[in-house]
């Protein structure tokens, strides 16, 4: 199942959302397409009746504007993940979090000293990030 399939799964299924503990590691889903949009799920795992589930906090989605729509794959990761960190940075400000992304790419680019006008744009917002923020595939 692909990440678009599962947000689509994720969303129309119980559970429906969990509350956050913000002394335990959040798990950001970052996808991106240049077709469809931006879109990302903040989970946690937490222990219920005693045994470990992972469940969502929080979903989030956008459309691309018309000029984003021509961005490449990297560009397009790299923007739903800076999305998910504007509208999500009350959760991540002084907590320890994963990244997972289908872009390997994306790791990479955070520490690129020659990139192009967005992506170096994108990179000053993450700053106070990188200390807490591990960037999986």
């Amino acid at each position: 199942m692909d990440a678009y399939e599962r947000i689509k799964h994720e969303i129309t299924n119980e559970p429906v959302l969990i509350l956050p503990y913000f002394e335990l590691l959040f798990k950001l889903y970052i996808y991106a397409d240049c077709s469809q949009g931006l879109g990302a799920a903040l989970h946690q795992r937490q222990f219920v009746e005693g045994e470990p589930s992972e469940g969502v906090i929080f979903y989030i989605s956008s459309q691309l504007k018309d000029s984003e729509s021509r961005y490449g794959a990297t560009q397009t990761e790299f923007l739903g993940l800076v999305l998910a960190l504007e509208k999500l940075h009350y959760y991540f400000e002084c907590a320890v979090f994963e990244v997972y992304t289908d872009c390997t790419a994306l790791k990479s680019s955070l520490n690129m000293k020659t990139i192009n006008g967005h992506m170096l744009q994108w990179q000053i917002p993450m700053k106070e990030y990188r200390g807490n923020m591990t960037i999986l595939y």
